[in-house]
């Protein structure tokens, strides 16, 4: 703890004075332009990758960066989607998968997850991805990309998305971050992926 601590009062005492400015003008607006879907590993931090300033990014984190598909009822995941969206209107929709993720190299590699039963039940918004993929070796970067692909499809059948995208409003884009040279890849819809201009 003693090192957030640390963080805290440097954040207050060089950055925060550095963007007091922005700050103020965030104290009263809240207009991001991107909804960010990205993994929960540590390693990857979307305002880092994209270099994006506070107030930008609206950022969704979950294992495996999941999606599940919309249903009715009370869901963290989609009421996030949804304010995104519907309230925000943000205009572009990211899912980030990456190298050596926890999530889709345990389901590669057929890891015992029966003493961790949520992180088995949560990973079974990953099955349409290892089926797709079952067919190949073992192979965690092909999981990666087939999962960004199939979050991409589970996107679209949230109600603020799917009337977004009828209206033209909103963009969905599939990114592979690879940790060790930082490269993004961005996959086509065919899933074949091309990096993003360095």
């Amino acid at each position: 703890m003693h090192d957030l601590t640390d963080g805290v009062a440097r954040f207050q005492r060089d950055v925060h004075p550095a963007k007091a400015e922005l700050f103020a003008h965030l104290a009263t607006t809240h207009r991001p332009t991107t909804l960010f879907i990205g993994c929960s590993d540590a390693r990857v931090v979307p305002e880092l990758i994209t270099q994006s300033e506070p107030g930008e990014l609206f950022v969704v984190r979950t294992a495996g960066n999941l999606v599940p598909a919309y249903a009715p009822g009370p869901d963290g995941i989609a009421a996030s989607i949804e304010y995104a969206v519907a309230v925000l209107g943000v205009t572009d929709i990211v899912v980030c998968g990456h190298s050596a993720c926890g999530a889709m190299t345990a389901l590669a590699e057929s890891h015992d997850l029966s003493t961790a039963p949520a992180i088995a039940g949560w990973l079974r918004f990953a099955d349409a991805s290892v089926a797709r993929t079952a067919a190949e070796a073992p192979d965690v970067a092909a999981l990666v990309r087939e999962n960004v692909r199939a979050q991409l499809a589970n996107l679209a059948t949230h109600p603020s998305v799917a009337r977004a995208l009828a209206a033209g409003t909103v963009t969905l884009r599939g990114w592979v971050y690879d940790i060790a040279s930082g490269a993004v890849e961005e996959l086509d819809p065919t899933g074949r992926p091309a990096h993003l201009a360095a």
